[in-house]
């Protein structure tokens, strides 16, 4: 099961992220987590203990691995590195794990764009494409407002990209261009979630100005999110509405995936 999770910086992707990370890894599955956002904050909303929090580094950061990996030259613009460097230990050994959900936090490309030929972006790429293509565990990619991690290769292996927005045009014309950005790697299931919202009436304004995709699910408007946060406990625990939302959420992904292996003669 492999999900990208994106949208508009603050709509709730981190939040939709952690609910169904702590909710399948209660289920039994075994769930990586992985945090792309360029300030990371999934530890938190998981409620990631300080001491396993304080072992995290965004592997983007690690300047020393991606020389390493990459031979490319410190300091150095420009010049030869490799392009499909070795990843296939970075989970384990970067990673930390609380409640059975392995967190990991990959950072994101500071410099040259999302498209840029960098050391950084190479081993990053990679990296996804190792948890997408080689790895058996439900996956989960908390991801920014578009598709930088992702590509043509990787494209069949992800079964469900949600991207989440807020009952208004802004948030949902940002879909829109996610949802064009996915098209165009050829990510076709693509599904929207709602968040924040506080009645029927914006659920109705949410169905019926999305962008040509499905509506999977609704989170509802909560204090509740703010206050885990101010109390330093996951959501998780604190947010019993959220959490019904999620698993509504999740089976219809899993229902959605089974459904596609049968298709597929699977």
């Amino acid at each position: 099961m492999k999900i990208a999770i994106s949208g508009k910086g603050g709509v709730g992707k981190t939040t939709l992220s952690a609910l169904m990370a702590q909710y399948y890894a209660d289920k039994g599955r075994d769930v990586l987590v992985v945090d792309a956002d360029p300030s990371p904050c999934l530890a938190d909303a998981l409620g990631f203990p300080h001491e396993l929090r304080e072992k995290l580094t965004p592997v983007a950061e690690m300047e020393d691995l991606i020389y390493e990996r990459t031979g490319a030259k410190k300091g150095s613009i420009g010049g030869y590195f490799i392009m499909n460097p070795r990843v296939d230990d970075i989970p384990e050994r970067f990673s930390v794990t609380h409640r059975g959900v392995r967190l990991l936090e990959m950072g994101a490309i500071e410099t040259g764009g999302s498209g840029c030929i960098c050391p950084e972006g190479a081993l990053l790429r990679t990296l996804v494409t190792h948890l997408l293509l080689r790895r058996d565990e439900v996956l989960i990619l908390d991801m920014y407002a578009g598709v930088e991690h992702l590509g043509r290769a990787t494209a069949d292996a992800v079964d469900a990209m949600l991207v989440v927005v807020e009952p208004t045009m802004r948030s949902l014309g940002t879909a829109a261009q996610i949802k064009k950005l996915a098209n165009d790697i050829g990510i076709t299931r693509v599904y929207l979630v709602g968040n924040k919202v506080r009645d029927e009436e914006e659920a109705e304004f949410v169905r019926g100005n999305s962008p040509d995709l499905p509506v999977i699910g609704i989170l509802p408007a909560t204090d509740k999110v703010i206050e885990a946060d101010r109390l330093g406990v996951p959501v998780y625990d604190h947010a019993p509405e959220l959490v019904e939302a999620a698993r509504q959420i999740a089976d219809k992904v899993d229902d959605l995936v089974m459904a596609r292996s049968e298709g597929n003669g699977q």
